[in-house]
């Protein structure tokens, strides 16, 4: 059996820049100490997701630098591959992406976010123009960033198709006003979004593994979908920590991703 442990990093909304970093290094550490190859952090974890309605500080991209180069120098520490939720600055705005760093601490690559909430258009204009797909020792995966996970069901083929045994799903989602306050994963009376987990992992025969930030009734929890689209395990509402989990990537075959027809015949 080839089997891979990994970790979803499950951790409460950073209430600052600076502690996004603290938070982000720590969990590096546990991580790796709990025998992780590779960890996943939530949607812009690094400074921190701007939602709407709040005002947190202006994109710096002094910080950023810094940022990175300080997680890095974790994931190397460690010897575990980090996938680092964060932002960047271009010129034309800023861009939702996660930075991929090899164990060594080395830069891995990017995956800038292509397809956009409509809602965040006006916060990161920037639109992502390629796809990619990364390695740690056996593994094989790709990162798709939440909206484009839950709507756009061909970014995790694009990655299964190319080998991904896993689909990373960095997202952030929070309790709205009147919203459902789920207790249970894919309850019924809650949206969709779970669901469609399950459902990207069993059309594709890969794993995917989808983190959020921990927060009082989160629509979305932490989760990690089989190939064969049951749930793995998930991370209970609310509750920080470090989801851990031993995949067995002879199960991640691909076989229905591969089956897909690109063009009629």
């Amino acid at each position: 059996m080839n089997t891979v442990r990994i970790a979803l990093a499950a951790l409460r909304t950073p209430a600052s820049p600076e502690e996004s970093v603290q938070l982000a290094v720590a969990a590096v550490g546990d991580a790796a100490a709990a025998g992780a190859r590779v960890v996943c952090f939530p949607e812009c974890f690094v400074p921190g997701y701007r939602w709407p309605g709040t005002t947190p500080p202006p994109p710096d991209p002094v910080f950023l630098e810094l940022a990175w180069r300080v997680v890095a120098h974790s994931a190397a520490q460690h010897g575990i591959t980090v996938i680092l939720g964060t932002e960047r600055i271009t010129p034309s705005g800023l861009q939702i992406t996660a930075l991929v760093i090899n164990a060594d601490g080395t830069i891995a690559g990017w995956q800038d976010k292509g397809q956009l909430d409509p809602g965040e258009e006006s916060t990161y204009p920037v639109f992502g123009a390629e796809r990619h797909v990364f390695t740690a020792g056996p593994l094989t995966f790709g990162v798709v960033i939440c909206h484009e996970g839950w709507r756009y069901p061909e970014t995790v083929r694009w990655a299964a198709r190319r080998g991904a045994h896993v689909v990373f799903h960095p997202h952030y989602g929070i309790a709205e006003p009147g919203s459902f306050r789920p207790t249970t994963f894919a309850d019924p009376a809650n949206t969709f979004h779970e669901k469609a987990i399950l459902c990207r992992a069993a059309e594709n025969t890969c794993y995917v593994a989808s983190v959020n930030c921990a927060s009082d009734g989160a629509p979305t929890a932490t989760a990690i979908a089989a190939p064969d689209g049951r749930l793995v395990c998930y991370q209970p509402y609310g509750e920080e920590g470090l989801l851990i989990a031993d995949l067995d990537l002879s199960l991640a075959t691909g076989h229905l991703a591969a089956r897909c027809r690109t063009s009629p015949q």
